[in-house]
Parts: C-alpha cells; structure tokens; sequence
C-alpha cells in the first residue's frame, strides 16, 4: 500500500528490524562483554559535576574534539573530523549528501556489510553491488568500471570486510582511489583498531577518500552510539550541512571523552580478544568438519557445511547467540562468531566440541 504523504519509493522498502535471537550469551553482534561505564565510571562522574545537561552548549565538545584527533593522529586537524551517533550516522549522513537525482547510486562489494544497502534507499540513493571471488577477493579492475558509471556518487569499500573478515590489499584500495579522482571512495575503517591498517594517513594525499569508525566495536560502546568519518577539510565542510544543530548528545559526548582519556585500558581489550581469537582460530582451523576464515577483526566465519543451520539452533538451546551470514550465495551455511571474552569463547568451544561429538 502507496502512502501518498509519503516518497512513493519508501512503499517496496522494509522497516529497519534487529532480528537476530536474544540468548545470555550475545557472540551475534561484535559487541564487547567490557562495561566501559563500570570501567570508567568515576572519571566519567567527575566530568559530569562540569556539565550543564540544561544546555546546548558545553566545554565538553570542545575537549572531545581535541582528544579525538589526537587520538586519530597523522598530523590531521579536528576540521579533518566529524563525529554522530554511531558509524551507520555517519554513513547514512554521507548517502544523503552524495545522493543527486533518482538514477543516482552507491557501489559495494558483496558479501558486506548489510546496512548499507538500508541507509542508501532510506534517502532514495541506489545500491548496486560486485561480488567478492571465492577467496574474499574482488577484481578492482571491474569495480573501478561499475564505480566509472556517470550516476554512481560512492565507491564503498570495508576493510577490514563485514562479514569475511578478511583485509584487501592497501596497493589495491589505493588503486580503486586514484582511479576515481571524481568519485567519493568510502573505506569504513569499523574493524581498524583490531586490524591495525589504516588510510588515515594518507587523507592529504586523497581528496576523494572519506574513512568510517566507531567506538562500538573496539571501544566496547555498541549502546553509547559514537562514530566518526576523517577525510579532506573540505569534505568534512560539506557533509556538516546535512546534518542538524546539537546532532550529538552532550551526555554521549562526555562519556566518549572519558572513554578517550581511559583509552589504553580499551588497547588492552583489543589486544586480548585478538589473542582469544587467534587461539580460537586455530582450533577451529584443526577441526576437519569445520571451515574457518583467518579475520582482522574481532569475530571469525566459519561454516559447518550442511550441518550449519542444526548447530545454531544447538548453540541457542544453549543460551548463545550467532549470526547467520548465509543471505548470500558466497557464504552459504555460515556462521558468525563473535569474540567477545575469555568466558564466552569457552563456553562456545565447549558447545561445538560437544555438538561434534
């Protein structure tokens, strides 16, 4: 049914839904089981004793925009930044800035990450989508073709890749970038503090290159809801005028300050979960009824064959929670497993050992 109040092409979309089950164990979303607020709560009260909630304006913002291009580096300025609610803010915000007229549309490899398809129709840009090879590669050279479209706005690229795993080659990305002087390339850097590979130093050099990151996902904060894109100073400039005054929560603002300032207990996860994941890998490796993907973020792929869907519905009769990535032909019966803890990577290798007899 058209509503006619309403742009005509919201009547084929669907709802944005979190559907994925809702177990103890949440190994489904690539969250962290650190509480950054019982981690840092004291400094984080502290600061709050300094900020006015009764107001737009705080001392607060200011602060924060100093750590965090400190924090980014690279001799970039807080001009090369723009922080929202979250990596899909920013993404959707940047889909509404490049979207021009109806035949307009946004490039990504597929499989990736699913929202982005969501976030472009949501503002009336098109997806088109090139599939990754077999081994999580991709041909640049038929991207750069597809991306060449005069209608196409974004190349899209995730690196590391959401929900492979696997990181592209930087002479590759590099490639696609000067081959699209004219278009915007969007790498999202989610996954960068576990792969530690970055183009953030080499944003001067590109000014067609726009990074995505977030605090969701390293930085434990999947409900604080804080990302950030780095890019040329003139298209942070642009982007800012699509979005709205006071966009970000103070609140949100002096919680992610505290998180900057505690910043080297967050490294310290980041360095355990990919040591449990690199453990795990292994195992899993070892298995001859299991295939694993070697991953630069904080989960791992994996596929039991046609024994797949059975061992998720085990996994939840046991209070954990996957995710299924098998919407795609590529990833048929696979499985994403989040390394989350010590705890809950225990308790997944026992389900599995048992489930394998």
């Amino acid at each position: 049914m058209v509503n006619h109040l309403f742009r005509t092409d919201l009547s084929g979309l669907k709802a944005s839904v979190v559907n994925v089950p809702v177990k103890e164990r949440m190994m489904c979303l690539n969250e962290s089981c650190l509480d950054p607020y019982k981690a840092i709560r004291e400094d984080f009260h502290k600061l709050m004793t300094e900020v006015r909630l009764n107001r737009y304006l705080s001392q607060v913002s200011a602060d924060l925009d100093t750590a965090l291009t400190d924090y980014v580096g690279f001799g970039l300025q807080q001009e090369n930044i723009i922080r929202a609610n979250g990596a899909d803010d920013i993404l959707y915000h940047i889909f509404l800035a490049v979207r021009e007229g109806e035949q307009s549309f946004a490039l990504s490899l597929a499989p990736s990450y699913f929202d982005y398809k969501t976030f472009a129709l949501a503002v009336g840009l098109k997806i088109r989508f090139q599939d990754l090879l077999p081994d999580f590669s991709f041909d640049a050279e038929a991207y750069i073709q597809k991306a060449s479209d005069p209608n196409c706005r974004l190349a899209i690229l995730c690196n590391p890749n959401n929900p492979t795993g696997n990181l592209f080659p930087k002479d590759q990305l590099r490639r696609v970038i000067e081959a699209l002087p004219d278009r915007l390339v969007l790498i999202d850097e989610t996954y960068y503090e576990f792969s530690g590979h970055t183009f953030a130093d080499e944003i001067a050099k590109y000014p067609n290159l726009i990074l995505v990151r977030s605090f969701s996902k390293a930085f434990s904060g999947a409900g604080l809801r804080f990302g950030y894109a780095i890019s040329d100073e003139q298209n942070i400039h642009e982007l800012r005028k699509v979005f709205t005054t006071f966009h970000q929560s103070i609140l949100v603002q002096a919680f992610t300050l505290s998180i900057l300032r505690h910043y080297k207990l967050f490294q310290n996860q980041v360095r355990d979960i990919v040591g449990l994941k690199q453990t795990l890998y292994l195992r899993m490796k070892a298995l001859p009824s299991v295939t694993v993907y070697p991953s630069a973020t904080n989960f791992l792929t994996f596929s039991l064959g046609p024994r797949t869907a059975d061992f998720s519905q085990y996994l939840q009769d046991h209070e954990i929670a996957l995710r299924d990535v098998g919407a795609h032909p590529l990833l048929k019966d696979h499985l994403r497993v989040t390394i989350s803890c010590a705890d809950d990577v225990a308790a997944f290798e026992s389900i599995l050992s048992a489930f394998l007899g």
